[in-house]
């Protein structure tokens, strides 16, 4: 199960590994959101994202002779990138299995660190990652619906409440759920009152219809410039830590993702992908309600994005 114990073990096994990344308050940010803003940026972790830490935590764990076996996991990109780093870590073969509407650059960047890639209709990428383990053996490394993969993202909420020990509110991007169950398990366990928000893509709001719902709910597949949330139904695993931990549940638009990457490029001076700035696009499509001495900490969770969709930016006004 997932607790703080297991999180600070994570932390320790990784630790050599990874960045510490900071938080960086933004006054522009601030003026703007209303708010007071701090950006924890996993944009420039190792693989750009804060993804790495969970693929390691699990691969970590795992008996050397199980993992020696060779490594497949589905991704959207990220966490495909997290695995390649770790299995180049170890020494072990990574198959990655990605749809092929995912980024170049994340294509690139997980052929770049030796692993094999894998590409396929959005919908097919675990089923596919699953025949593979079941026909050469290969240990599946689910992106989210794993308590060690939860862990090891965890350790980003461990940060958060050392460097910001009055923080109000934590935000964070929802796909499957990883991210938030861990991040949310190591902030309230040790700050209980501080506020846990979950922004989802607004047509895949996945875990706004569960808990609505009372059970997990599968939505149809979807397009949206959050290539990274696209997880049509929350983790097994995931749904009954996040559904009793975290507050609230916000739903973006496209169009305000793209606003919020500008913003926070132009005026916080970070380069994230869409996926990561849904939180500061909650804000901006007043989804999310703020006050102005609220201390708010945006996990900013990836920065796997090129030069073309800088340029998109240029004709969006915030």
């Amino acid at each position: 199960m997932l607790n703080i114990d297991s999180i600070l073990m994570a932390q320790k096994r990784i630790e050599p590994y990874i960045y510490k990344t900071p938080i960086i308050p933004s006054q522009n940010l601030g003026e703007i959101l209303g708010c007071e803003v701090f950006i924890k940026p996993e944009c420039m972790q190792r693989t750009n994202s804060f993804k790495i830490r969970g693929a390691l935590n699990k691969m970590l764990s795992m008996p050397k002779d199980e993992v020696q076996r060779g490594v497949v996991a589905a991704s959207s990109g990220n966490h495909g990138k997290g695995v390649a780093f770790a299995a180049k870590l170890l020494g072990v073969k990574a198959t990655i299995v990605i749809p092929d509407t995912a980024p170049q650059i994340k294509v690139d960047g997980i052929k770049d660190l030796g692993a094999e890639v894998i590409q396929c209709k959005l919908s097919e990428r675990h089923i596919i990652a699953n025949e593979l383990s079941e026909k050469y053996g290969y240990i599946n490394i689910h992106p989210y619906n794993d308590y060690d993969i939860m862990a090891g993202q965890g350790t980003i909420g461990l940060e958060i409440v050392e460097q910001l020990k009055d923080v109000d509110t934590v935000v964070v991007p929802i796909g499957g759920g990883g991210l938030i169950a861990g991040i949310s398990t190591a902030v309230k366990s040790k700050l209980p009152d501080v506020k846990i928000v979950g922004a989802e893509p607004y047509n895949l709001r996945r875990y706004a219809k569960s808990i609505e719902a009372g059970e997990r709910v599968q939505l149809e597949e979807q397009k949206s410039e959050a290539d990274a949330l696209l997880t049509s139904t929350p983790g097994e695993k995931n749904y009954p830590i996040v559904s009793s931990l975290v507050s609230e549940f916000v739903g973006v638009k496209d169009e305000y993702l793209l606003k919020a990457m500008k913003l926070l490029l132009m005026e916080g001076k970070i380069l994230a992908e869409p996926s990561s700035c849904i939180g500061i696009g909650a804000i901006l499509q007043g989804e999310l309600k703020v006050k102005r001495d609220e201390k708010i900490c945006f996990v900013v969770s990836g920065g796997n994005t090129g030069i073309d969709k800088i340029k998109e930016l240029e004709g969006i006004s915030i």
